[in-house]
């Protein structure tokens, strides 16, 4: 799994006129193909009038879900230069449509290639990107006198805490990132002089910040 990756930071949508035609960029994260049809499909329903909704799509951490369509648009106008610019700029997990309503004007293939890639790279201006980290889930159970404290510590050190559950001990689920587990494993050692237990489960990815060391 890559350390990290580049995504948007929120869904948002980004107009412009060319040559009297609107091309409407609308961006969203996505977890799924199935996510990146719905929202596709979704567009399509909000704007029934227009030409075209061409799009593209990229999935997975390392890029290995690849997707665009031109939708009518001349062959490899549309949906592969959207595809591109998301490429270019390092998106993952991300889908763009671009929907077109004609404006009369024909821009030829390298007017629509400037047009299509240009709006995705506004609209990629406009919302933003975020970093995902590789986390690494893990399980710390300690006693019942010193959980509060220690889970005030690790809030405070930027550790997510996903959950805490009570029973004859305390078992605090966190989300550290992936390189930091043997540095953690010594502070949690050092802050409760050797009580507290760690269980390391799998992996995933997250916003957490680096802990403060």
């Amino acid at each position: 799994m890559p350390e990290e990756y580049l995504t948007v930071a929120r869904a948002g949508t980004h107009e412009t006129e060319i040559s009297r035609s609107r091309f409407l960029c609308s961006l969203a994260p996505c977890a799924s193909e199935e996510e990146a049809q719905d929202f596709i499909a979704g567009v399509r329903r909000e704007h029934p009038g227009a030409g075209h909704h061409c799009f593209a799509y990229v999935l997975g951490a390392d890029a290995s879900v690849q997707k665009a369509s031109d939708d009518g648009e001349p062959g490899g106008t549309a949906g592969v230069p959207m595809l591109q610019m998301l490429l270019r700029r390092d998106m993952r997990y991300v889908v763009a449509v671009v929907t077109r309503y004609f404006g009369g004007v024909k821009l030829g293939a390298g007017g629509l290639i400037r047009a299509y890639g240009g709006v995705v790279g506004e609209t990629l201006d406009m919302v933003g990107t975020r970093t995902r980290r590789r986390l690494r889930l893990a399980t710390v159970t300690v006693g019942h006198q010193r959980a509060g404290r220690l889970e005030n510590e690790l809030r405070a050190a930027g550790i997510t805490v996903r959950d805490v559950r009570y029973a004859q001990a305390v078992a605090i689920d966190v989300a550290l990132p992936a390189d930091e587990v043997d540095a953690f494993r010594g502070r949690l050692a050092d802050s409760t002089a050797g009580e507290a237990a760690l269980e390391l489960g799998g992996e995933t990815y997250g916003d957490a910040v680096i802990p403060h060391r």
